[in-house]
């Protein structure tokens, strides 16, 4: 999901909370801050040489002792707007950082309307070869222990 697709789903839900579905089916507690919108952008060179780019707007999400807090789909709006200027584009992909486990990194699958609010499905990130033709990869062999 993009920046302009994230906030269009915000603006429309006119009144509600905001739900966070963590790939397992869980939840992200209800009373979980948005600390930082950012535009992230690493510059790396793959194992084949080749020099990449990729840049992201990410939101950082943190969950305190403050169980009353709740935010809503109109406030993150209101930040995703006032972050415009430094993201530059709304053709960015969002993804959601989060403390579980270990700190982890989630893109936003889709959002959803409920009678609750609006519903962030995340999604999971994947490791991969980028450059499998100069590596020896079987090109068929895109996911881990398929080979």
């Amino acid at each position: 999901m993009t920046v302009t697709e994230l906030h269009a789903a915000l603006s429309a839900t006119e009144s509600g909370g905001l739900h966070l579905m963590l790939p397992t089916g869980e939840f992200v507690p209800a009373h979980f801050h948005v600390t930082e919108v950012g535009r992230v952008q690493k510059d790396f060179i793959d194992c084949g040489g080749t020099r990449r780019a990729s840049v992201t707007c990410l939101l950082q999400v943190w969950v305190a002792a403050d169980t009353d807090h709740r935010l809503t789909a109109s406030k993150l709006a209101g930040v995703l707007a006032l972050a415009g200027p430094l993201l530059g584009s709304g053709d960015l992909p969002v993804e959601v950082e989060y403390e579980g486990e270990s700190v982890s990194q989630y893109p936003v699958a889709a959002a959803e309307a409920t009678p609750r609010g609006l519903l962030l499905h995340l999604g999971v990130k994947h490791t991969d070869c980028l450059a499998k033709e100069l590596c020896g990869v079987p090109a068929a062999c895109g996911t881990a222990g398929c080979c």
